[in-house]
Order: structure tokens, then C-alpha cells, then sequence
């Protein structure tokens, strides 16, 4: 097993993870700590080290709340469960799982990025151990970033120190580390040139962000967006809608009043954990960046537009989360919500949503759309009008989940089984959820070696197909207590509203 490997910055030891056929490596420098002078900059070569780098445990968090705080949380109780985790400026480190016994086995990778709204979130969250993946002969890599006004901050002195690189620090590290794994992946006995990335939530959104960023040729060849699409068929905006440069430079001078500076010299020699208690206080969103470097707006809408690497595709979500609905409290706000959003076509659009005992509730029920499905239907279509060939495949989970908070397939809940690591939820998931998680790994580990979800189950047995996505033939797989496919058509609802989409543009 390869225990011992050779990077471009010294010598990293491993060790054996619950299988003792994969090996973990965790807490690798792909880059310089971010502290100092290199605070609010891209991220800067990491230096040699002399000796063997033991890379036996997670290193520091990226600068955020402390996770699990709040006991409500759902995510507390799903895997923000110490609070005493060890959380640092100094956080551009990355994870490796390799089932590798020799350096030159050009196996596939897979780089992941991980969720929270590019506030919070990190590589050492339980889900994402890497070692189910890596079974099925993949090289995984979990790559830390910065995060939250460390990580997207913006401000006039940044721009003009350096101008090819003003904002977006968080989504330059995940890129940095896609240049390191391009650099070093080979020595774990993976293939730079077939590796897929991947992310959750704000972390799709990244990986959206990613593919369409002109400054990523060739850096990878195939992308999972797992619940990161973000056009939404009402007014709201969810990631993706990138903010200008000068929008938030604006924000970014604001700040620095706050934290009692008036120079970006002074703001860097501030102490890391003041910074972020006054950007807690300071109450906004640090985001995407539309900086005309490396973004050059929103990454939906760009890629409809074919702006983007040329690359296949997974889009899914689960099937409650995030639901879209008008913002308005009475039928008579509703009203007056169609008449000036629709014109003319409003009283179709308040016909679809009739109710016969004229009840609000039910109006609005017939009103909500998923926003991904709406955002997926709405590529589906652009990319037919461009002629883009590349294949799409779409995915819906609502498997039962249990536990005594009757949660239903909530937001990220479908990590535990992409990743295949149910064994160390609290929840009390039985033989159909195990079934359920090994195919859904399955579909994952065969798209991300060739590009084709299809395959073998373990026991030798076909899985269900899987086929591509298109507007034409809008196919899906869903994985709810089992596997089944349907090519569903959008609802009436749907169907107006992508077609209001049209007619906007």
C-alpha cells in the first residue's frame, strides 16, 4: 500500500484507514498559510518541509462560528458534534484517501468541496470520509478553504495591490488546490488527467463557479453538483447571484470603519478571531464575486450560455429542500404579485394556482416549484438551444430518513449515503438505507471513472439505468427506499414559469 509518498514540498506518511487497503493522508499544505501580509490574497506556493510530514489527522478549520453551538441545529446534531475543534487562519490543508499500492495505477479523482453557504463548513465533518469512495478504485481529495469575510472579502487597497486577483480567495484556494492535485495527484496513484469535482450546496455552487471560470482549462473533466443550482422561478436570491466587484468594495470599506481601520496594512495585523466576531456583527453575506477575473458573473446563467468547460455533468437535489414559492403573505398580495411580475399573462398564472374553496394555503402549494429542478430544466433547455452535446444526469432523493425528528430528506441529507457513510450517523438507518447508499456510491464512483453513472452492483447484478438528462427527454433517476427512473415532464406550474424565464430574457 502506498504509505509513504513523495510531493512537490517533501515526503508525506499516511495511514491505514478502517480498511487497511486504502490509505488516508490528511493535513497535506497545499498552500502558504493565509496569515499576515498574505491575509485577503490568493493563495502563495507552500514552503518545503526537511522532514516526514506525518499526515495522520485533520488539520485546523477555516476561520468561522464555532459549529455546533446551537443544540437546535440539525446540523448539530447530524455532525457538528464538537465544538472543541481546533479552528485556525492557517487552514489551506487537504485530504487524501488513495487505494493505490504502487504510484503509477492512473487511477481516476474525484476532488471534493465542501457546503455552508461559504460561511462555515470543513473537510473533517464526518460524512466525508473518503474511504467508501476510494474502495471502488478512486483517489478522493477534500480540499479546506477560506471562508466568510477571510475568504470573499473585497475592498479598493486589495484590487490595487493586486488587480488580477481582487476577490474570491476562498473559490482561488479551491482552484489552488484543483493546480496542486494536477501537480502531485500522480505520486497517490491517481491520473491528473481524469479527475471529477464535486460539492454540496454552496459547495455545487462552487463547483458551478469552477466550471465556469475561464482561468480552469483542462483541470479537470467531469463535475458533480449535488443541491448548488441557484435560478430561482420567484423573486429571491439564492448562491450563484454574484455581486460586483465595486458592490462589495463598497462593503469591504464599510467593514474596515467597523473594525476600527483605515488601511488594509492595519487590517492585517488585526487578531483573526476579532475579525470574525466583527463580521458576525457586521451581518452579511460574504460571497461569490462577479470580479472579472476569475468570475465573470453568474454561473448558472453562464452556463446556459455555454461559458464554461467543456465538461459532462450530475445535477440533483433531495426532493424537499429549499422549496420557491411567491413572496407574499394573502391571496390578495398574490394578486397583485401575478399582475405585476406576469401582465398579461397573470391570470393564467393565478388559474394554475386556483383554489376551489379559495384558500391561501392551498394556492400556494399548487405555486411552489423546487428551485434546482427548476434551474436543471431550464439548462436542460439552454443547452439544446446552443447545440451542446455534452451529457447531463439528474437526480431526485426522498428515501425515508429516520429518527425521532421526523426530518424528512432535508437539506445535505443525502451526504451520508453519496459517501457512503451511514455507520456513523446517530440516526437508526437499516438494511434498505445501506442498500440504497452502496448504489447511490456506485452511480457516483462509475461516473466519476468514465463519465457513465451505469454499471454493476456488488453482487454482479445490472443497477437500474440511468440516462442522460435532456429537454427533449427529461430523464431522472430517483432514490428514494429504492432505485427507480421515470422521464417526467414539468408541471403546468413548471411550465409557465420556464417559459416566463423565456420571455424575461
Amino acid at each position: 500500500m502506498l504509505r509513504t509518498v513523495t510531493t512537490e514540498n517533501g515526503i508525506v506518511e499516511g495511514l491505514p484507514a478502517a480498511d487497511p487497503r486504502i490509505t488516508s493522508f490528511k493535513g497535506i499544505p497545499f498552500a502558504a498559510p493565509p496569515v499576515g501580509d498574505l491575509r485577503w490574497r490568493a493563495p502563495q506556493p507552500a514552503k518545503n518541509w526537511g522532514n516526514v510530514l506525518h499526515a495522520y489527522k485533520f488539520k485546523p478549520i477555516s476561520m468561522q462560528h464555532v459549529p455546533g453551538e446551537d443544540p437546535e441545529n440539525i446540523y448539530t446534531r447530524e455532525w457538528n458534534v464538537d465544538t472543541s475543534i481546533e479552528m485556525s487562519e492557517d487552514c489551506l490543508y487537504l485530504n487524501v484517501w488513495t487505494p493505490a499500492k504502487h504510484s503509477d495505477e492512473k487511477l481516476p479523482v474525484f476532488v471534493w468541496f465542501f457546503g455552508g453557504g461559504l460561511q462555515e463548513g470543513n473537510t473533517a465533518e464526518m460524512e466525508f470520509d473518503g474511504e467508501r469512495i476510494a474502495r471502488r478504485g478512486i483517489v478522493v481529495v477534500t480540499v479546506n478553504y477560506r471562508l466568510n469575510v477571510f475568504g470573499f472579502l473585497a475592498h479598493p487597497e486589495i484590487t490595487a495591490e493586486n488587480p488580477e486577483a481582487p476577490a474570491n480567495f476562498g473559490h482561488l484556494d479551491q482552484q489552488y488546490g484543483l493546480k496542486w492535485v494536477k501537480r502531485n495527484i500522480a505520486a497517490f496513484g491517481g491520473d491528473p488527467g481524469n479527475v471529477t469535482i464535486g460539492g454540496q450546496s454552496a459547495g455545487g455552487g462552487s463547483v458551478m463557479t469552477q466550471v465556469t471560470s475561464p482561468q480552469n482549462g483542462g483541470l479537470f473533466k467531469r463535475a458533480i453538483v449535488d443541491s448548488g443550482l441557484s435560478l430561482t422561478a420567484y423573486p429571491g436570491g439564492m448562491f450563484g447571484s454574484s455581486r460586483t466587484l465595486e458592490d462589495v468594495e463598497k462593503e469591504g470599506e464599510e467593514f474596515f470603519r467597523q473594525l476600527g481601520v483605515s488601511s488594509l496594512a492595519e487590517a492585517r495585523k488585526l487578531d483573526a478571531f476579532y475579525i470574525r466576531d466583527k463580521a458576525v456583527e457586521f451581518k452579511r453575506w460574504w460571497g461569490t464575486v462577479a470580479d472579472g477575473k476569475f468570475c465573470l458573473g453568474n454561473s448558472n446563467k453562464l452556463f446556459m450560455e455555454n461559458k464554461c468547460q467543456p465538461v459532462s455533468m450530475m445535477f440533483g437535489h433531495t426532493l424537499t429542500e429549499f422549496p420557491n414559492r411567491p413572496p407574499v403573505r394573502s391571496i390578495e398580495e398574490l394578486k397583485a404579485f401575478a399582475a405585476s411580475t406576469y401582465g398579461d399573462d397573470a391570470d393564467e398564472f393565478l388559474a394554475l394556482c386556483k383554489s376551489s374553496i379559495g384558500s391561501f394555503t392551498e394556492m400556494m402549494y399548487k405555486a411552489t416549484v423546487s428551485h434546482i429542478e427548476y434551474s436543471i430544466r431550464l439548462i436542460g433547455r439552454a443547452k439544446a438551444e446552443t447545440g451542446d452535446k455534452m451529457p447531463l444526469y439528474y437526480w431526485v432523493f426522498d428515501p425515508e430518513i429516520p429518527g425521532w425528528d421526523n426530518p424528512g430528506s432535508f437539506h445535505s441529507s443525502d451526504l451520508w449515503f453519496f459517501f457512503e457513510t451511514l455507520a456513523k450517523c446517530w440516526r437508526p438507518f437499516v438494511g434498505k438505507h445501506y442498500d440504497l447508499a452502496r448504489k447511490m456510491c456506485n452511480y457516483w464512483a462509475n461516473f466519476i471513472r468514465s463519465g457513465d453513472p451505469n454499471g454493476l452492483d456488488a453482487d454482479g447484478s445490472e443497477m437500474p439505468l440511468w440516462k442522460p438528462f435532456a429537454d427533449a427527454e427529461p430523464n431522472r433517476i430517483l432514490f428514494c427506499d429504492t432505485v427507480t427512473t421515470d422521464c417526467k415532464e414539468p408541471s403546468e406550474i413548471m411550465r409557465f414559469l420556464l417559459r416566463q424565464y423565456r420571455k424575461s430574457q
